[in-house]
């Protein structure tokens, strides 16, 4: 058993949990405050040596921490949640009260609610591939047992790896359609730019660096317009500050104007919004629930 408590335990060494990890130290958690149980001996080496984190077993990590983050493929979570439920059922009176948090994707706060002991708080957070740099941004959705205190608490573990936003729980399948699977929907922009641009003369290299610093220039000119807008008009009007940009850059009668009426033309808009429809049904489709 672990001496004193873990206050962070990460269930799964993976991508995601890796990046939960490095963005927690990032932002000055110490390491004698996180465990993580990793079941693969080459991923829990790695882990180790990379950032000198303690490993240990399932048990060990859920019966010393406060936050408790499964972060495994939808298609562990069965025999995981199985063994984090045991764990959590034979934690002393002595431990702190915990909070569960999920972000396994399909798998929902009822189904942990009824795998765990009863009443326990249990939270699921929807980050996306650029938390893996710092840059992602989570949706959070609560259960039924969870405060408000504790929510801050998850919220803030997810800050640090980006920006965070709560949910009711019935969105998330939308927002694993839009921020989920949204940086393949860039990337894929991206090579679409990329080889129009080839197309159009541009030696592959010039092309990729121009269209790579284009799209993030324009993602901090949004950043910093819906900055100065304040947090009322993000809420009200992000998508008109979206279109006011493409306004201002959008002269009358000239190149710009010419591209966006073929993207009109072609139905840019309208296979987007097929897009996420079709993310959105898949990732009902995958849901993992009590029942």
């Amino acid at each position: 058993m672990l001496c004193g408590m873990a206050r962070i335990a990460i269930i799964g060494g993976g991508s995601m949990g890796e990046a939960l990890l490095s963005g927690l130290l990032r932002a000055g958690r110490q390491v004698k405050d996180l465990v993580v149980a990793e079941r693969l001996p080459e991923r829990a080496r790695y882990l180790a040596e990379t950032y000198s984190v303690l490993l240990t077993s399932v048990q060990d990590a859920v019966e010393n921490a406060t936050f408790v983050i499964v972060a495994v493929k939808p298609s562990d979570v069965e025999s995981v949640v199985g063994e984090v439920a045991r764990a959590a059922a034979e934690a002393t009176g002595d431990s702190p009260e915990q909070v569960f948090i999920t972000v396994a994707a399909g798998v929902t706060t009822t189904y942990l609610e009824s795998k765990l002991p009863a009443g326990m708080p249990v939270i699921r957070a929807m980050p996306n591939a650029p938390a893996l740099v710092g840059a992602g941004v989570s949706a959070l959705a609560k259960g039924r047992f969870v405060t408000p205190e504790q929510l801050d608490g998850v919220a803030a573990l997810f800050d640090s790896v980006g920006g965070v936003l709560s949910v009711p729980e019935a969105q998330l399948d939308a927002v694993t359609a839009v921020s989920g699977s949204g940086p393949a929907y860039f990337f894929l922009m991206v090579e679409a730019l990329v080889d129009a641009a080839v197309g159009a003369g541009l030696s592959r290299s010039v092309a990729t660096n121009l269209v790579v610093q284009t799209m993030a220039g324009s993602a901090a000119m949004l950043l910093e317009r819906m900055d100065q807008d304040g947090v009322a008009a993000i809420d009200a009007s992000t998508d008109a500050t979206a279109a006011r940009l493409r306004a201002t850059v959008t002269s009358p009668g000239g190149t710009t104007a010419a591209a966006l009426r073929e993207l009109e033309r072609h139905g840019l808009r309208a296979a987007v919004d097929e897009a996420v429809r079709a993310a959105k049904t898949r990732s009902e489709q995958l849901r993992i629930t009590s029942e």
